[in-house]
């Protein structure tokens, strides 16, 4: 079941795109398809959640979440760490505009992007050791040209690792980043009838909770559900609570059924509009291992 519908936080080395990981995961695995939660430049390391199978249908929700990078940016002339901080208060912190690169798969045209944390963590000669957080979409690349543009001397990124993509991090305590290596033996293990390593790194689909509001249906109407009937109030599980959100998680007994939308909000009933992304999983392994979940 985590097989058919979960989620594993790869580790991406450098030199492989981020596609290159994603089918190497489902040809090792024996998946029918995989998808990746955000595109990492071919030398960039660090956070690739790769989605197995029916978790594919969850990439649109993760895609635009915040991403944190690390990276080493080189500025072309002597520049003191006082100035370029001041550029970066100045020019590159909050709403910000962004041409998006010319080797990009998006339209060349200006979008606004948010930065919400651009700090100097050291500097070393020319060399300034960053970290950055930001909104989904933000090119980290031009960003540091960008800023090199608006002191006048130039810069270009020497090194960038994605440390947080979303709810996925470097340092999770539950479900640590894994490397290529540590993939390939839990297979490998899996293979030999040992399924405790692959069980160990693999995210049941319905981790999805962590951006939605949760609410539990009865069981009479699980069936109508799935099949295509709007969620009202009289379909909630008692104490099950009524969210304000736009987008709800909604579940059974554990197990995804549904991510909706509010379309009508009135008196007596609640209307949603469901997403084509049905689907169950053992989510009990995660909530064994979650305290996050109520």
């Amino acid at each position: 079941e985590l097989l058919e519908f979960g989620i594993i936080n790869i580790d991406k080395p450098s030199g492989p795109t981020s596609f290159d990981i994603s089918d190497f995961v489902r040809k090792k695995l024996g998946l029918r398809k995989t998808s990746h939660f955000g595109t990492l430049d071919p030398m960039v390391t660090g956070v690739l959640p790769i989605a197995l199978n029916r978790g594919c249908k969850l990439t649109g929700f993760f895609l635009g979440e915040d991403k944190e990078y690390v990276g080493i940016m080189r500025i072309h002339e002597d520049v003191s760490l006082k100035d370029v901080e001041k550029m970066i208060k100045e020019k590159f912190f909050g709403k910000i505009t962004q041409m998006p690169p010319v080797k990009s798969r998006v339209k060349r045209q200006e979008r606004e992007r948010e930065i919400k944390s651009f700090k100097i963590i050291e500097k070393d000669g020319q060399n300034f050791l960053f970290q950055v957080e930001c909104q989904g979409g933000t090119y980290i690349r031009k960003l540091v040209h960008d800023l090199g543009e608006a002191l006048g001397t130039g810069a270009h990124m020497l090194e960038l690792r994605r440390i947080r993509a979303g709810i996925f991090e470097e340092y999770d305590k539950i479900y640590p980043i894994v490397n290529l290596y540590d993939f390939e033996s839990a297979v490998d293990e899996y293979q030999k009838g040992n399924e405790k390593l692959l069980r160990d790194i693999i995210l049941p689909g319905e981790v999805v909770f962590k951006l939605f509001p949760v609410v539990e249906i009865k069981e009479t109407s699980l069936k109508q559900i799935l099949t295509g009937k709007p969620l009202m109030k009289s379909d909630l599980a008692p104490k099950s609570p009524i969210p304000k959100e736009e987008l709800i998680a909604v579940f059974h007994k554990n197990r995804l059924i549904a991510i909706m939308k509010r379309v009508d909000d009135r008196v007596n009933f609640i209307t949603f509009l469901k997403y084509p992304c049905s689907g169950s999983s053992q989510f009990k392994h995660m909530c064994s291992r979650s305290k996050s979940f109520s």
